[in-house]
Order: structure tokens, then C-alpha cells, then sequence
């Protein structure tokens, strides 16, 4: 059985399947992770969603930032944007059924010493602080998913505390986990800078990079961050190689190391 996680697919169906050929993946036998955004700027958003859910205990996917839009637009607490490509997925028959499942996906997953979420965590989060942190966004999404997606979009608070409460800990939880890239030290977060990390700049670094002593038994696995590209890390596992922005998508086999990709048709020019 060989484990493999790939980066995000965003509605790169054809790709995806290439690239599991390529990795002679067995669905009888190996397994998946996803590190989140299945759907979204890709032109194949539906085939993905019912590709991944028909491996059933085959596949772990995590929501990413997409998903979760997605999911928002579904149940009418969010308009499609412009750039989107979900109108298939939207109007497919099978439609709410393939909402239902993508709803009740975690938002991180942990197997032995791996940490699998879209975007990271920040230093002050231990990985079994983020599985229960991830926990209570997850539950809301089961029981009150409307009101969630609401208040879910907003950058503040930028800073964890304990003591947040109600619409503000879960926005910062979603945050973190599916919209995060930059960070200070003692865990601000900046969501307004993208693009590739700044040079020299002595407050936003990558998440990454900060000291995090409360999760260095864990290599992280996330997407999220195409500019960023491939990184290997002895606890660090970067995937978004940008397949729907021309580059690449990657899957790492997570027991021996090896990672193969296949070329992205292009979709999208530039990233915004």
C-alpha cells in the first residue's frame, strides 16, 4: 500500500488522472490525501468531486479556501464570483449530494506523524490543538452551516486567543487553516500579502519559518500557496505547484519521498 498526497487539484480532473496513472495508483490498494481545494478556476470541478467521493475511505481531503466557497454559494450565503468555475457542480443533479459529503470533510487530519491541512498553523497551535480547533469549525459546518458562512469571510481577528468566542474564533480557525501564508512570530496573521514570500522583511515571514516548538512532532502537509511551489522539508510537505495556473500537479508518496508530477494544460495566466 503506498500513501500519496497531491497538491490542489482545483478542478483539474484530466491532470489528476494523469498523474495517478503515472503514479500506478490502485484504488484497492493505495490511498489519497488531498491537501483542499478540489474545485474551483478549473474547468472540471464536477468530475473531481465525484472522482474523490467515490474512492470513499480511499481518499482524505481536507476543505480548502474553495471548498469552503463553494459550500457558501451552495446554500445561498455567498454569490458566485467572476473568476469561478462552479456553475456544473452547481446545477448537477447529483448536486447535493456531492454538497453533503464535501460538508462533512475535515478540516485537518492526522495520521502517525503527519498533519495534513490546506494552508498551516500558526506557532501557538500544538497539532492536537489544531485537530480541535478544526473540530468546532467541523461541527458547526454539520449543524449550522448557514450562520457559519454568514460571518465566515473577514481578515480580523488576526490574532489568536484563547479567550475568542463565537463567529470571531471560528472565522480566525478557518483562517488560519484554509487562508493562512504569512505570520509573525507571536502568531498575527496577515492574509492581505500573497504572491511569493517577501524578502528581508523583519515581521511577515511564512507560516512555516516561525519557531513553532508545539508541533515539531509532525511533518506538515498543505497546498494553498502556488507561488510558494515545491518544498520538502523534514517536517514540511508545500504541494501547490499551481497546475490550474499553468504549472504542475504534484503528488508526494509520503512513505518514501519521491514526488512525481504531470503538466498542467493552463487554465489560468496569472494568479491574482
Amino acid at each position: 500500500m503506498s500513501r500519496f498526497a497531491i497538491g490542489d487539484v482545483q478542478g483539474c480532473y484530466e491532470e489528476l488522472r494523469a498523474l495517478l496513472q503515472r503514479v500506478r495508483f490502485s484504488a484497492d490498494r493505495d490511498r489519497l490525501w488531498f491537501v483542499g481545494d478540489l474545485v474551483n478556476r478549473g474547468p472540471r470541478s464536477l468530475e473531481v468531486l465525484r472522482f474523490v467521493r467515490a474512492l470513499e475511505a480511499n481518499a482524505e481531503t481536507v476543505l480548502g479556501n474553495h471548498d469552503l466557497h463553494l459550500l457558501a454559494v451552495a446554500c445561498g450565503r455567498r454569490r458566485a464570483r467572476r473568476s469561478d468555475t462552479l456553475e456544473e457542480v452547481l446545477a448537477a443533479k447529483d448536486r447535493e449530494r456531492l454538497i453533503e459529503w464535501l460538508s462533512h470533510r475535515p478540516l485537518a487530519h492526522r495520521e502517525a506523524g503527519d498533519l495534513i491541512v490546506h494552508a498551516g498553523i500558526v506557532p501557538q497551535w500544538s497539532a492536537e490543538a489544531a485537530l480541535a480547533y478544526a473540530r468546532e469549525v467541523e461541527a458547526e459546518l454539520r449543524t449550522g452551516r448557514a450562520e457559519l458562512f454568514e460571518h465566515m469571510y473577514g481578515d480580523q481577528p488576526d490574532r489568536w486567543s484563547e479567550t475568542l468566542s463565537g463567529m470571531d474564533r471560528l472565522r480566525f480557525i478557518i483562517n488560519v487553516l484554509t487562508r493562512m501564508r504569512l505570520c509573525s512570530a507571536d502568531g498575527r496573521v496577515n492574509l492581505a500579502l500573497k504572491g511569493k514570500p517577501p524578502e528581508n522583511d523583519p515581521l511577515w515571514r511564512p507560516w512555516f519559518e516561525a519557531d513553532r516548538p508545539l508541533s515539531r512532532d509532525v511533518r506538515i502537509v498543505f497546498g494553498h500557496w502556488s507561488a510558494l511551489g515545491l518544498v520538502l522539508r523534514e517536517n514540511l510537505a508545500a504541494l501547490d505547484t499551481g497546475c490550474v495556473w499553468g504549472g504542475a500537479l504534484t503528488a508526494l508518496d509520503l512513505d518514501t519521498g519521491r514526488t512525481v508530477a504531470v503538466p498542467s494544460r493552463g487554465y489560468q495566466s496569472i494568479e491574482p
